[in-house]
């Protein structure tokens, strides 16, 4: 699995998780802005969960110690 962090036009940040790598990424997400004037989180991930079933949406939370 990779492990994504990315912002959207709404300036959101969001953390992913894909089985495709960068490379791959980035080819869906020119696809994905070709479709689309504005850029949202959680539709390119929906956007990407078609072609890939193990993405989604994860939180990521600090610890300390």
């Amino acid at each position: 699995m990779f492990y994504y962090r990315i912002y959207d036009d709404l300036e959101e940040m969001n953390y992913f998780k894909s089985s495709f790598d960068d490379k791959k990424i980035k080819e869906h997400l020119l696809e994905f802005e070709k479709e689309r004037k504005q850029y949202c989180n959680p539709d390119f991930v929906e956007f990407l969960k078609k072609r890939d079933v193990d993405a989604e949406t994860i939180e990521v939370h600090n610890i300390s110690y």
